[in-house]
């Protein structure tokens, strides 16, 4: 797969999704063309087909695959990629018969983690997660390694030790890693302790890849983290102090500071191993007091977002952290969708909480969203606010 690098042309490719009769299935491929741009490919032609179930040697049928390799030699295309996971075994049978690297959704995201990851803990995650699909993919990656040598009477020989090896080598980086995320881990905690001593109130912020979160966190704190409209632009948490003035506070309460932090963006299918590998960056959002759900609201399809945001903040044992939902982009919107009130009460899982519209961008809505937070942050602290009248509540679309 090719890199992001600006010296090297983008690799003409080939995407293929297999509609295997999932609800989130993504018919137009229009999420993976984006991750493959993210990552410096070319989607050059887009085939979809339908499935009752994967085929156990080449997971779309031996016809579909004549189909790809007769159109990726139309093309001139030099790499194809798939929507959803493949075995190893699908992998290697798949590149064999269409004469092309095969990658999968999996790999992809990797690529662009491993491409985007800039802190010291982002690339000891990154790496783990690579080492470990690696470790899956000795078989195809490192064919060359089964073959075998020796006289009569011997079996085996050099090739198998040789695998063996290899093995045995990724094993000990895996742990090796490990080791090292686990001494960040230790430093993470150790920070968080001094954040609890000194009373912190911890805000983090969380949604979908390019729901605007950093544009917001910039927004908000006036800083200059790293935006852009692109998938994963941020992967390393961001923390910064945010003040609330005595004007946006509840009334009679303080103004105070609180710590504001920006974490890597959720996307459908986020592969195990990264959610593992990024478990200590994703447990700032288990640790917060208050999580800021950052919704695209320009974005069709951003029901499916707000649920697989939820299914992973229930992975990662954030799922009871109070939120506030914000519809972001509103700047993107017709004027026709524009809502009519400036925030409202969302049904989210049954509960009902707080949805303010903003603009990350323009900064409309801000303030309102800072009065918000302020509201959230002096509830916490024991001076529950006077709650609006007969609020508006939407439940959460099917």
């Amino acid at each position: 797969m090719s890199s992001d690098s600006p010296d090297r042309p983008a690799a003409p490719t080939i995407l293929v999704g297999v509609d295997l009769g999932l609800p989130h299935f993504d018919a137009e491929l229009e999420e993976l063309g984006l991750l493959a741009q993210t990552a410096g490919l070319q989607p050059v032609a887009r085939i979809v087909c339908k499935r009752k179930a994967p085929d156990a040697a080449l997971f779309i049928g031996k016809g579909k695959a004549d189909e790809i390799k007769a159109l990726a030699e139309q093309l001139g295309a030099t790499e194809v990629l798939f929507d959803q996971s493949l075995s190893p075994a699908q992998q290697r049978n798949l590149e064999r018969h269409l004469e092309l690297p095969v990658n999968d959704r999996t790999l992809l995201i990797l690529e662009i983690f491993g491409q985007r990851a800039r802190s010291h803990e982002g690339k000891l995650q990154v790496e783990l997660a690579r080492l470990q699909y690696v470790s899956t993919r000795l078989v195809r990656r490192w064919s060359h390694l089964e073959r075998q040598t020796g006289g009569a009477g011997v079996r085996g020989g050099p090739g198998e030790k040789q695998i063996e090896l290899d093995r045995r080598m990724i094993g000990d980086a895996i742990k090796r890693t490990r080791e090292r995320l686990d001494k960040v881990k230790k430093q993470r905690n150790t920070q968080r302790r001094q954040r609890e001593r000194r009373g912190a109130f911890n805000i983090s912020l969380v949604g979908y890849t390019n729901a605007g979160k950093s544009t917001l966190f910039n927004a908000l704190v006036k800083a200059r983290a790293y935006a852009a409209d692109q998938l994963f632009a941020t992967l390393d948490t961001t923390t910064r102090q945010l003040y609330l003035a005595n004007g946006e506070a509840a009334s009679g309460a303080p103004g105070r500071s609180v710590s504001l932090s920006d974490t890597v963006g959720f996307i459908r299918d986020l592969p195990h191993g990264l959610i593992d590998a990024f478990r200590a960056t994703l447990e700032e959002a288990a640790d917060a007091d208050l999580l800021l759900h950052v919704v695209d609201a320009a974005n069709p399809n951003h029901p499916e977002q707000i649920a697989e945001v939820q299914r992973v903040l229930h992975e990662i044992g954030a799922a009871q952290v109070p939120q506030v939902l914000v519809f972001n982009k509103m700047d993107a919107l017709a004027p026709g969708h524009q809502p009519r009130h400036a925030s409202d009460q969302f049904e989210l899982e049954g509960i009902a909480v707080p949805r303010l519209f903003v603009s990350g961008r323009t900064s409309a809505g801000v303030p309102e969203l800072r009065r918000q937070l302020a509201l959230e942050v002096s509830r916490q602290d024991g001076n529950p606010p006077q709650l609006p009248q007969n609020p508006q509540v939407h439940e959460t679309p099917a």
